[in-house]
């Protein structure tokens, strides 16, 4: 009771921290002070407390995007388990549904963006579904590698692997995992390469675009069901790098929010040195992703 606790704890109120670490780290890569860690918290206070302002041309589908958005990636989180404790929500199968979760989330995303009657948010949602076409099988053939070797269709019994630890015989194709899930996490949570959450140049904006007609609340619960998305993929991704734990449940949680922290603080670096990509070369990226699950999976059953 106290882990699941603990879960929706973390899962709630870190998430934010997460940006805030990836913009302190960009900003001491161009040598400023940067944001405090807590302004991604102090701006969606500011966004809670604003009004709404509405086109005449959107309906309830508009306001409806955010919140099944919000719930959808909510809803994920519970699925995934955090460090060596099980997932609230737990099932064979629930692999698919965490999937198709994230799935759920990008349709009323996208459908939001078309209801304004915007060509210029429909640019983004067309680039948002394009992408997830290839960014989607490498989740799929990710969790392949994972319940083909651990033996288990459910996310905790997968990401979780024998107590033992990992065998020497599938090094290389968890490692191919990794780096392809590290690619889609980057893509799903609309980061550099892939994407630049602070941009807005026309011929460069893919998420961002979409929800250019958000305000307050509304634009708040997006900002807010973005973090939760990083958390979540990030919280996979670190099973399969950064596995180790102490016994103490005490040591476990912090080891596992030091962990998330580290790996935002490498997204930072990331986009820090590297550039956007040209958005023909997006899907490039996306299909080496893909190529490197589906390598993972052959190495595994040949």
């Amino acid at each position: 009771m106290i882990d699941t606790v603990v879960h929706l704890l973390l899962l709630l109120l870190l998430p934010p921290l997460l940006l805030g670490v990836i913009n302190k780290t960009k900003a001491l890569f161009a040598g400023r002070v940067g944001a405090p860690f807590l302004q991604s918290y102090y701006d969606l206070w500011k966004l809670f407390r604003k009004g709404m302002v509405f086109s005449s041309a959107t309906t309830w589908i508009f306001r409806a995007g955010p919140l099944v958005t919000f719930a959808a990636v909510l809803m994920a989180g519970l699925l995934v388990p955090l460090g060596p404790f099980d997932a609230p929500v737990a099932f064979a199968g629930d692999l698919i549904l965490f999937a198709y979760l994230f799935g759920l989330a990008r349709f009323f995303t996208t459908a939001a963006a078309l209801d304004t009657g915007s060509a210029f948010e429909g640019m983004g949602a067309a680039r948002e579904v394009t992408f997830s076409c290839l960014s989607e099988p490498a989740l799929f053939f990710g969790f392949l590698v994972l319940a083909k070797q651990y033996g288990s269709l459910s996310l905790t019994g997968m990401l979780h692997g024998p107590a033992g630890g990992m065998p020497a015989s599938v090094v290389a194709p968890i490692v191919l995992v990794a780096i392809g899930l590290f690619i889609v996490m980057l893509a799903e949570t609309c980061r550099i390469p892939v994407d630049d959450p602070n941009t807005h140049l026309e011929l460069t904006m893919i998420h961002e675009v979409m929800v250019l007609d958000h305000s307050g609340p509304l634009l708040g619960t997006v900002l807010y069901s973005a973090s939760i998305r990083l958390f979540v993929l990030g919280s996979v991704l670190l099973h399969l790098v950064a596995p180790f734990q102490f016994g103490d449940p005490l040591l476990d949680w912090l080891a596992f929010v030091a962990e998330l922290l580290a790996l935002s603080v490498a997204i930072g670096v990331i986009e820090s040195i590297m550039a956007r990509l040209r958005m023909r070369r997006v899907p490039y990226l996306l299909t080496g992703a893909l190529l490197l699950c589906g390598s993972g999976f052959i190495l595994l059953v040949r």
